[in-house]
């Protein structure tokens, strides 16, 4: 037998007897694989092409998917380990129910039993409290095909209003902002439009460790030319070497973008002809910018005024140029806001729409994007359409044979959910992929919440620490035991090909919803023989929306590898069939939308973009002088989102097996903290101790935690629950607190330390 590798030996001491688990990494060292299957990535927006290497029905190992034009064979440690996960003995193999006499809490249930049981709780709550009583919590990991029925099973089956997704903690900042200035919300460019551009700015994205592959293009552009610009409050592995750095203080980015629009506009470094020609709203956004002066800028940003002048130079003076940003500047109170900034300076040099220049949303989960168009959200229908607008909701019953009247309005946001739990308004939950008692903040509100409730079925393929509180647990599927599409950070539809079936009881997840619905006798709409008839319905419904997929089909996703949305079945203007190639480009001169109808190329009737007023507003429990510390929050490379895959996957852990608290130097001198020790952060929410991290790359009015860990780890236990006004999106990147050094270490750490 083949010698196993050190780290796989670890997996299999840290599994002790699990066969599955030894089996699985005796296979991958010792074993040649049967078939490679193409597919991606389970985690990041990105989506990253991968083939996994399968023998029998269990994933191996992984090969490199050269040829995908993304990432080239290129994977990040996340990419590289993720198929350790699969034989995990957390894996749920079969239901479970709610057991008090269980040394688990928790007893095994047949599937159909349990799916009984589910229908017959759900059933019995709507019976009694109406069908608003219920509401559906579904996640942006899963396929768009998923996506479409969590919103149809939602609206169709239920009859309930409530249902939101974990996008609400990522991208719908941002997808505000673009509606409200583009009328489209998607990335403008390919990433390979980087490649010769003259200036990139990255605004609030730790790109290197979020988003690893992007560091590549930003690289290769680099080497042809273009000035890096990154904007954030910590040193992050691009800023360390790029062209200009702005340490900006958390939540101050509408002011940093109005300083530097007004620069612009002071030096004459904007397209006034485009402007003109091909937007709205310029001159209220000007004079708002007047009062931004550098000074103003420098005192409220804490970003010196020499860096204002030369980002202002970098960006107006370049003939190209491409604008990135992510959650460090959308995850506030006025996360809308600082988004609309950064398109104002985006639109007032009147470069989008022409060669090697762009604007993108970075996305964070697997499926950001197609996660967002099709229907899960509170307040929308598939193919991107308003819930409130009647020809939107006229042609979306049409498509699913209900009466418009019979399809609820719209809810409210994921995190209102839960107050509405908390007030006894909601009374039972379905939950899909979605782990909010580590990711939402002020995290004690959801589990006294989770604990209210009458009834609980929660599906997903380990127990996250949110299921706990279930009184059913549903065993659904892995990404690589179920085919579908999902819409990754570029707007390109790719598909996610299946590798293996699912084990033991588990199920497909669309499998279970339908099942759900048959129990409940409500199977209409709820009959689909797979992913593909689904995704066919999709099609039809998501025809004539801004998000239109209908001229995509597998087969095209195929052969092109991956199809940019919107890709139309029939010629917009002519209404003749189409074989449409998809749409790499938006508001390239001269391109049609049915939206516009050739009057330009911006996705509203007049066919023009729209500036918008940015204000700067100051954070909800800003920094003062009771909690004179920033706390922001974020990701490590080798750990995703609440953690639920990558904290079971060993060499990730132990690359990063704890949260710390990175703080400056300065500061940690002030306080008496030496790298290593243990340190405590509170807010107004709670308290914290982690171990410290001592470095140069933050700034010393603040500090940073990762919030992937749950319980005494989770750092969300001290977020702060405000909420922009418009996108819903939660304000985690700043809140007050104060930091001190601790007495002693805390009582979790006694059971961490032999371990490390």
């Amino acid at each position: 037998m083949a010698t196993i590798p050190a780290d796989e030996l670890r997996i299999i001491e840290r599994f002790g007897p699990h066969r599955s688990a030894v089996d699985a990494v005796r296979q991958s060292t010792s074993a040649e694989p049967e078939r490679l299957v193409k597919t991606h990535c389970c985690f990041c927006g990105q989506q990253c092409g991968v083939q996994l290497k399968v023998r029998g029905n269990e994933v191996i190992g992984f090969e490199p998917w050269e040829e995908f034009p993304f990432n080239r064979g290129m994977l990040c440690p996340k990419g590289v380990k993720r198929y350790l996960q699969g034989a995990h003995p957390d894996r749920l193999l079969t239901a479970l129910q709610r057991d008090p006499s269980s040394a688990h809490g928790f007893s095994p249930l047949a599937y159909g039993d349990a799916i009984a049981r589910a229908a017959a709780g759900i059933g019995r709550i709507q019976q009694a409290y109406g069908p608003a009583s219920i509401a559906l919590l579904s996640g942006a990991s899963l396929t768009t095909e998923k996506t479409y029925l969590m919103g149809k099973f939602a609206r169709v089956c239920l009859r309930t209003p409530y249902i939101d997704y974990n996008g609400r903690l990522c991208m719908v900042s941002a997808g505000a902002a673009n509606k409200k200035a583009f009328g489209i919300d998607r990335t403008t460019s390919p990433w390979s439009d980087m490649i010769g551009t003259g200036v990139i700015w990255v605004a609030g994205s730790n790109v290197a460790e979020c988003s690893p592959i992007t560091t590549n293009y930003l690289w290769q552009a680099r080497e042809q030319g273009a000035k890096i610009i990154v904007q954030d409050p910590r040193i992050t592995p691009v800023a360390r070497t790029c062209d200009l750095y702005l340490p900006v203080r958390p939540g101050r980015d509408a002011a940093l973008f109005a300083g530097v629009l007004h620069l612009l506009i002071e030096r004459g470094w904007i397209d006034r002809e485009f402007i003109e020609a091909h937007t709205v709203g310029f001159d209220e956004v000007a004079e708002y910018c007047r009062q931004w002066t550098p000074a103003r800028t420098a005192a409220v940003t804490g970003v010196p005024e020499r860096s204002l002048q030369q980002a202002s130079e970098l960006w107006g003076t370049a003939a190209s140029s491409f604008m990135l940003h992510a959650r460090g500047i959308e995850h506030h109170s006025n996360g809308v806001q600082n988004a609309l900034g950064a398109i104002n300076l985006v639109l007032a040099t009147g470069r989008i729409g022409t060669p090697r220049s762009g604007y993108g949303t970075i996305t964070g989960q697997a499926n950001g994007q197609g996660g967002r168009e099709h229907g899960q959200k509170c307040d929308q229908l598939p193919g991107w359409r308003d819930i409130a607008n009647p020809e939107h909701r006229r042609h979306i019953a049409g498509i699913w044979g209900i009466d418009e009247a019979d399809l609820p309005g719209a809810g409210v946001d994921a995190y209102e959910l839960f107050r509405k739990i908390d007030a006894g308004e909601i009374k039972a939950l379905l939950s899909i992929c979605f782990n909010p008692k580590v990711s939402l903040p002020d995290s004690g509100l959801v589990s006294r919440a989770l604990e209210k409730l009458e009834f609980y079925v929660a599906i997903d393929f380990f127990l996250n620490e949110t299921a706990r509180h279930a009184d059913l647990v549903l065993p659904g599927s892995l990404q690589e035991e179920d085919e579908g599409t999902v819409t990754q950070v570029e707007g390109r539809v790719i598909r996610i090909n299946k590798a293996i079936d699912p084990p033991g009881e588990a199920r497909q997840d669309w499998r279970i919803v339908q099942d759900l619905a048959a129990a409940l006798g409500r199977p209409h709409g709820f009959t689909f023989t797979g992913p593909r008839d689904i995704f066919d319905e999709l099609r039809r419904a998501s025809k004539g929306g801004v998000a239109d997929y209908s001229g995509i089909t597998y087969e095209k996703v195929e052969t092109r590898m991956g199809v940019f949305w919107p890709c139309y079945s029939e010629d917009p203007r002519t209404g003749r069939p189409l074989d449409h190639g998809g749409t790499p480009r938006l508001f390239e001169r001269g391109s049609y939308n049915p939206i516009a109808r050739g009057q330009g190329p911006f996705y509203f009737p007049d066919g023009k973009a729209r500036f918008n007023l940015a204000e700067h507003r100051p954070a909800v429990d800003d920094a003062g002088e009771e909690y004179p510390l920033f706390l922001t929050t974020g990701r490590v490379v080798s750990q995703f989102l609440s953690g639920t895959q990558t904290r079971r996957i060993d060499p990730l852990v132990r690359q990063y097996p704890e949260p710390r608290m990175e703080m400056h130097p300065r500061l940690a001198a002030k306080l008496g903290i030496a790298d290593g020790d243990w340190a405590e952060a509170e807010t107004r929410r709670g308290m914290i101790a982690l171990r410290a991290m001592v470095v140069t790359t933050i700034r010393p009015d603040t500090i940073f935690i990762p919030y992937h860990w749950p319980g005494e780890k989770s750092v969300n236990r001290l977020t702060v629950a405000a909420q922009d006004p418009i996108s819903r999106i939660p304000q985690y990147k700043v809140c007050g607190c104060r930091v001190r050094k601790a007495a002693g270490p805390p009582a979790y750490a006694a059971i961490l330390e032999p371990q490390q």
